[in-house]
């Protein structure tokens, strides 16, 4: 995982996916959050980001429209792991050193627990800390958080529509093909 400093211009731009609406925020030199947003919230969000354009950001920012590509690639089945400068500012050191480690050891289509997490983290960070971090993640997808479950099942999630999250978590990791046998 690249990490870069966000500066202080966003720029949104939205994506159509099979698990919702996705809002991209970008600084120009780093994606720096991804979002799930219903599509009667989509103008708002993208105009209090400062973001007056028809709603792809990505015409004025080259790195948003790559974010684009790179994830409907995802999305289509012809991109496994993304290559894109992502900016944590904000974030704890803990959180940070965690996401990390998630982003640069778990690959598209395996999944680890909390607890594995926590020890390949070489830190004193407990497993249900680790939960609470990837609910922390301003970068899901780009940060696959969606590949950390529990011992005993898929665990929780934060991410997709509202009220869908471990819906979502489950079809992502469908599309991988990393649902572990016994969830199914």
């Amino acid at each position: 995982m690249t990490q870069s400093r966000p500066e202080t211009g966003l720029h949104r731009a939205s994506l159509a996916s099979p698990v919702g609406t996705l809002l991209l925020s970008s600084t120009g030199t780093a994606i720096v959050r991804v979002e799930w947003v219903d599509d009667s919230d989509l103008g708002a969000a993208q105009t209090a980001a400062g973001d007056t354009s028809d709603g792809s950001g990505a015409d004025r920012d080259p790195l948003l429209a790559e974010a684009l590509g790179q994830a409907g690639a995802y999305f289509d089945g012809r991109l496994g792991e993304f290559d894109l400068p992502l900016g944590l500012d904000g974030l704890s050191a803990s959180a940070t050193t965690v996401l990390t480690v998630l982003a640069d050891t778990v690959p598209f289509g395996d999944t680890i627990t909390y607890g594995e997490l926590a020890a390949r983290t070489g830190t004193a960070i407990p497993a249900r800390a680790i939960g609470t971090i990837m609910g922390l993640n301003p970068l899901p997808l780009l940060i696959p958080c969606h590949r950390v479950v529990a011992g005993d099942g898929l665990g929780g999630y934060s991410g997709g529509r509202r009220g869908e999250g471990l819906e979502t978590k489950r079809r992502l990791l469908e599309m991988e093909g990393a649902l572990p046998n016994p969830l199914f």
